[in-house]
């Protein structure tokens, strides 16, 4: 038996999904988290690759990185860049997120650019401090 293909999104679906992504970068945890419960994908991602969890983390919402995280987010996804929700909490050096990410398993050296690589281009060291810190408590 072959799978059928599911049929094409109508715009007004496809508006709807725009919306949940506007949702998570404005940091609308209510909002998200509400639709998620409801059954869209914790892990739905754009046509850029970027996650619910990478935007929300990228546009500084730990609250709602820490939602999706309690609902299975992937925390190794990585978008069309290369980048993974830890790369983006690094480089907004977001320090809540970033701890919320590593303890959910987050690699640090994971990715085209990976957090470690962009805390050494940005010579963040604050956020170099934490990402050492997860290395030495997992050795």
């Amino acid at each position: 038996m072959s799978e059928q293909t599911p049929p094409p999104l109508t715009d007004e679906q496809i508006e709807f999904l725009n919306s949940v992504f506007d949702m998570a970068r404005d940091g609308r945890t209510d909002e998200v988290t509400s639709v998620i419960d409801q059954g869209i994908p914790v892990d739905l991602t754009d046509h850029k690759g970027d996650t619910l969890l990478i935007l929300a983390t990228y546009n500084g919402h730990p609250d709602l990185v820490l939602e999706l995280l309690k609902r299975g987010a992937d925390v190794h996804r990585v978008n069309a860049r290369g980048q993974s929700a830890l790369t983006c909490a690094v480089f907004v050096q977001d320090e809540r997120s970033t701890r919320a990410l590593l303890e959910a398993g987050a690699d640090p050296d994971a990715g085209a650019q990976s957090p470690r690589a962009v805390v050494e281009m940005f010579g963040l060291d604050a956020m170099r401090a934490l990402l050492d810190h997860r290395r030495e408590s997992s050795e």
